[in-house]
């Protein structure tokens, strides 16, 4: 009987048919609510009982990185929570005293874990109990680099194939990869991403080294994001400004110098002062020669479709 792919529904995803293994989940704050924290903690202890109980994994860890302006929590509430989630094998809470970003901030937390697989977490998130389980038996399959979790109430549109769940890239949201494959290709490029588009250059980076990148429906998480009454995102300027700056970054660091021109000239005229801010941050960086070297010329992994990143399900 054939083995069922991991893109396949709950049904057919065994969450025990993997040997069992250690997780690490690492989530970056700022100015993130303490109840939401404690909420995403306590879920995150249910599902490391459930794990632990089934035989799906031998350690749970979780690394909270603090880029708030002052901490959100003291030695005090730490204590009390670690006194609460008995699952949990570890509660580590690192302070940066400073905004590093997603991408600086996750290759930070990473360096003081040794857990073979490695989740990056929104601290808004929630997953289901199990959701873990069927994204760590995905890498049963050795050609696995990175699987990510279905996103509710809001599902990202990209596509991916129905039958093996391979697709373009992971959100970061609530994504897992191997410790091993994260250390080959040198984890998130903090040079270049301070957040946003991060996870797509790791995805691709992942793909690039010849590993798949794997959307998995069976693992459902609940991002508590706030949206407009038609469900739309509704950035702050700082994340419509990082999101522009990134757009122009991936695009150069994938060899795309026609759309690094096209995305210039539309921001440049742009009515959205972050946009115009994006694309001067960008010539600046560029005059000072502090852009990273490009790669993958012949385009065979890098996918820019429509001002998108992989094909979408649903139409623009």
């Amino acid at each position: 009987m054939p083995e069922a792919s991991p893109g396949t529904d709950s049904t057919t995803t065994d969450p025990t048919s993997t040997d069992p293994t250690s997780v690490a989940i690492q989530s970056i704050l700022f100015h993130t609510s303490v109840p939401a924290v404690e909420r995403t903690l306590a879920t995150l202890d249910h599902s490391a009982r459930i794990g632990k109980a089934e035989g799906s994994c031998t350690r749970v860890e979780v690394l909270l990185g603090d880029a708030s302006r002052a901490p959100l929590l003291d030695s005090g509430a730490l204590a009390g929570l670690r006194d609460r989630l008995t699952s949990l094998d570890r509660l580590e809470y690192v302070y940066f005293d400073d905004n590093v970003g997603t991408a600086k901030g996750h290759n930070a937390l990473a360096r003081l874990s040794d857990s073979e697989l490695l989740v990056t977490s929104n601290p808004d998130i929630v997953p289901d109990a199990r959701a873990l389980w069927r994204m760590a038996a995905a890498f049963a399959d050795p050609s696995v680099g990175m699987v990510e979790a279905k996103q509710l109430p809001f599902e990202h549109p990209k596509e991916y194939d129905e039958h093996t769940g391979h697709t373009s890239w992971a959100a970061t949201a609530f994504a897992m990869t191997r410790r091993s494959v994260f250390e080959a290709v040198g984890g998130f490029d903090e040079q270049t991403f301070f957040m946003y588009c991060d996870d797509v250059d790791y995805s691709w980076l992942v793909r690039e080294a010849g590993l798949h990148v794997v959307f998995l429906p069976s693992a459902v998480v609940f991002h508590d994001k706030e949206l407009s009454v038609d469900g739309r995102w509704q950035p702050t300027g700082a994340e419509r400004f990082f999101s522009a700056q990134a757009a122009l970054l991936l695009a150069h660091k994938w060899s795309r110098e026609d759309l690094v021109a096209e995305i210039l000239d539309h921001f440049e005229v742009s009515e959205v002062e972050d946009e115009r801010r994006a694309a001067e941050e960008f010539r600046r960086r560029r005059a000072e020669g502090l852009l990273v070297p490009q790669r993958d010329p012949a385009g065979s992994v890098g996918t820019f479709v429509a001002g998108a990143y992989a094909e979408h399900r649903f139409a623009l």
